[in-house]
């Protein structure tokens, strides 16, 4: 280390010290200022001694001025604007400074004049350039000048751009990255790991994981992240054991991760063992973290746990009550919810975007149709929030499912902007239930063009021509679908048992239980039919075929192969717990009631949409699904 440079004379702390690398610490020299009239008083003295061209003198005011919070950024660009030659610590300072205030243009500015001026740039240039750079052609080009002036050993900018190339997908070009990297850290690897996830390349992603040598946790996370964000639950789970068994510690962005395959898989006592993990071990329950937990417990079906969680909360944070008032949305009960934002606003805590997304939500789930109307003229009357196209969407849900389609479609016309495909597809889906078949044709056709790669869409508009026996139609749509290479989602439904979770698809044998399971599904269907179960096959699209082969498929679709598990594996009078990725169908639902009446279970069921809860022959949705 060495003593600071006579320029500290006179100022508060005279024994300054720098580094011997200036642009790693956190100042070139550290400061022996804190406000800008500290920094102008130095700049002053700096001036009187005649150093106001002095690089090493000069940086320290521009890096104050770029980089602190009590800085002022335009006071540092006057004072570089008439500097006769600047180093390359200036201009990393500025680019940087420019690079934090998401003023990308400027930092590629900045790196030309640099060039121009025979300026070379270092090691530490580039990371922010590359963050600055806004297409994947600007990229390649700073790319080409990381390699060029020798930062290739540099695993910052290295780094840095392999993060640039996963942001445009350029999948390819960010592994080549990778593989030349003469020294790779575990940034690295969870950059290119994240990366495949985020574009759907779960196996490429696995398969560099196993190749990882250093892993810490956020290289586990990354990569369960991975596997959660593509529904492979499953998967994560089993890779979360295997972080375990090698000791390492659960931290709050595992415990996140985890949560959100808690509640994207309704693993309910998985979710409970990492609250309960979280809460010995002290890890710091920030509101996102306690959001996290609200969120799941709704989500596994467990309100009362969830407002256990929530009611605890000594500061309760605006994401929390969102949470709590989506889960009530959720569970169909759209009278708490309005009371929940009634005690909300009698704390005095104002309600944001989601919250009315959330609470209009949670109308629509239960037919309120008037508190609907209320609350969406008052987020804008009282809150001053103006509708978006999810207040809309959540409106004409509500008014299409209780057969008020010319309002919901008038509301539409209303709109400041064009209407999106989940607006339309709302008014779709309420046209399906109330058979208006010539206002969905209309939409319908509509909302494919906008997404012309949902199956949803396609499925909604067929089986509403199915229902009014328009065959032809039917069949045009169907064609539409395969020439356009659009394939519906495969269904599955999971149960969890014992902790551990089951999944199955319809027809699926490939449990171990198999051959039990069916059994007991035959069993299942004979025990309803005395209390008056008769298949339910309208819709169906294959239409010529004989009644036995229709009723057949609805026997063995995913929810009751989880229903018929969860009755060999409890005793009468317990709760099944089954998350389904697609919305429950018509008959699925029938069965459901009429098996929680005659063995004797509640059965709780999340569907793509909302829960159904089961419970001596009825569901709580009231028809409301």
């Amino acid at each position: 280390m060495m003593a600071c440079s006579p320029v500290c004379v006179g100022l508060p702390s005279s024994n300054c010290k720098i580094s011997p690398c200036p642009e790693e610490s956190s100042s070139r020299c550290r400061c022996c200022f804190s406000t800008m009239t500290r920094l102008k008083q130095y700049h002053s003295q700096i001036i009187r001694l005649g150093l106001s061209s002095d690089n090493y003198a000069m940086g320290r005011v521009i890096k104050f001025c770029a980089l602190s919070d009590s800085g002022d950024l335009m006071y540092a660009l006057q004072v570089f604007d008439v500097m006769p030659h600047p180093d390359a610590f200036i201009y990393n300072v500025l680019i940087r400074a420019h690079m934090q205030r998401t003023l990308a243009r400027d930092c590629i500015l900045l790196y030309s004049q640099m060039l121009s001026e025979s300026v070379t740039p270092n090691r530490f240039t580039f990371p922010s350039l590359i963050k600055a750079c806004c297409t994947v052609e600007e990229g390649r080009q700073v790319h080409a000048h990381v390699l060029k002036f020798g930062s290739i050993s540099d695993a910052y900018s290295m780094n840095s751009l392999i993060h640039m190339y996963v942001n445009c997908e350029r999948l390819v070009e960010a592994r080549r990255v990778f593989d030349k990297m003469p020294h790779r850290n575990v940034v690295s690897w969870t950059t290119l790991i994240s990366g495949y996830s985020q574009w759907g390349c779960v196996d490429e992603a696995f398969e560099l994981f196993e190749l990882m040598h250093e892993r810490n946790s956020a290289s586990w996370n990354a990569m369960m992240a991975a596997f959660v964000q593509n529904n492979c639950f499953q998967e994560a789970f089993a890779l979360f054991r295997r972080m375990q068994s090698e000791n390492l510690l659960l931290d709050k962005y595992v415990a996140a991760t985890m949560l959100s395959a808690c509640k994207g898989s309704g693993a309910l006592k998985q979710g409970e063992w990492i609250h309960g993990y979280m809460q010995k071990s002290g890890i710091e329950m920030d509101p996102k973290l306690v959001t996290a937990i609200i969120d799941m417990y709704c989500k596994c079906g467990c309100l009362d746990k969830a407002f256990e969680v929530f009611n605890g909360l000594p500061h309760k944070a605006i994401s929390s009550w969102n949470a709590m008032i989506g889960g009530l949305a959720l569970h169909g009960k759209g009278m708490a919810a309005v009371e929940l934002l009634n005690e909300m606003e009698r704390r005095g805590i104002s309600p944001d975007y989601i919250t009315f997304v959330n609470l209009l939500n949670a109308c629509a789930h239960s037919g309120l149709v008037e508190e609907g109307r209320h609350y969406f003229r008052y987020m804008t009357e009282v809150h001053a929030i103006a509708p978006g196209s999810e207040h809309y969407g959540c409106m004409v849900d509500l008014l299409g499912r209780a057969g008020l389609l010319e309002e919901a479609k008038e509301l539409i016309n209303e709109m400041p902007t064009s209407p999106d495909a989940s607006v339309l597809g709302a008014l779709l889906g309420a046209c399906r239930i109330h058979g208006n078949v010539e206002l969905g044709e209309e939409i319908g056709k509509r909302v494919i063009q906008l997404d012309p790669f949902n199956s949803g869409r396609y499925v909604l508009l067929a089986n509403m021509y199915a229902s009014a026996g328009r065959w032809a139609e039917v069949g045009r749509v169907r064609k539409v679908m395969n020439d356009r290479g659009v394939n519906k989602p495969a269904g599955f439904s999971m149960i969890e048992l014992d902790g551990v979770v089951n999944e199955f698809v319809a027809g699926g044998r490939d449990h171990p239980l198999a051959e039990e399971i069916y059994a007991k599904v035959e069993e299942m269907l004979d025990g309803v039919r005395t209390a008056g179960y008769v298949a339910d096959t309208n819709g169906v699209l294959l239409h010529d075929v004989e009644e036995e082969e229709r009723e057949n498929p609805f026997h063995y679709h995913s929810e009751k192969l989880a229903i018929a598990l969860g009755l060999l594996k409890t005793k009468s009078g317990e709760t099944l717990r089954i998350t389904k990725n697609l919305r429950i169908c018509k008959d699925c639902h029938t069965v459901s009631k009429l098996v929680s009446q005659v063995f004797d279970r509640e059965i709780i069921i999340r569907d793509r949409n909302r829960f159904h809860h089961f419970k001596g022959g009825d569901c709580s949705c009231n028809g409301y699904w």
